[in-house]
């Protein structure tokens, strides 16, 4: 069963090969932070500025807090919202700024994989996308993301500081509405590497490399990011 999903998810992540396919590159920069209340309950809070095709201006800010509720050590689920902004802005056009809100549900699992740090995500998002004529479309979206962490100093059981590499995937399906978007129950991929340093249990700093495949309508796009991200942990 397990080599049957994996081997779905990689049909997927693949996606149209027959398909042009444009190549961009761009830069992101990502928080995310997680703040615990108390045993139970703790506060989510990630926000992206992500950078057009060459990093020419800011083509997305994403701003997306959460409620998180700790079933146990392993075990964690948030619901939040999202508020998203893109500026589809043409070369020589004056600006054209849409906004997206979304309300999102996610599941967070973590284990320990001989002497890495692994988590998976399932996240449900019920989309509100904006749309050049003024309307708005409906749609919902299921992600699943899967972290693998490496401590470079060796085995241990509790990471509280030291160097590591991360390595990490998350697929993106289109569960309701897709004809409204790329007619597709696949949507995108994003494959990432990267490399950073732990500075307490607290603060987590990393630069890397990820490839976005974005699956469209008529045409496919590899974005090339380089990505500086930043969490923290309270």
């Amino acid at each position: 069963m397990k080599k049957i999903i994996l081997s779905l998810l990689l049909l997927m992540a693949m996606g149209k090969l027959s398909a042009q396919t444009t190549i961009q590159n761009s830069g992101w920069l990502f928080l995310l932070n997680s703040t615990k209340l108390s045993e139970k309950w703790g506060l989510h809070l990630d926000v992206q500025v992500r950078s057009s095709d060459n990093w020419e201006y800011v083509r997305n800010v994403l701003v997306r807090p959460g409620i998180t509720y700790y079933i146990n050590d392993r075990n964690n689920v948030t619901a939040g919202y999202l508020y998203a902004t893109t500026d589809t802005r043409l070369i020589g056009t004056s600006n054209t700024v849409l906004t997206e809100n979304r309300i999102w549900e996610q599941y967070i699992f973590t284990h320990k994989l001989k002497s890495s740090f692994v988590s998976h995500r399932a996240r449900l998002e019920q989309r509100f996308i904006e749309q050049t004529n003024g309307d708005e479309i409906f749609a919902q979206r299921f992600r699943y993301f899967v972290r693998l962490l490496q401590p470079l100093q060796g085995k241990v059981d509790v990471f509280s500081k030291g160097p590591f590499v991360a390595l990490q995937n998350e697929v993106f399906l289109n569960v309701q509405n897709k004809e409204l978007l790329n007619n597709s129950l696949f949507d995108q991929n994003r494959l990432y590497i990267a490399g950073g340093y732990r500075f307490s249990k607290h603060i987590d700093l990393e630069a890397g490399y990820l490839n976005q495949y974005i699956n469209g309508s008529a045409r496919n796009t590899s974005n090339r990011v380089a990505q500086l991200a930043l969490y923290t942990r309270f």
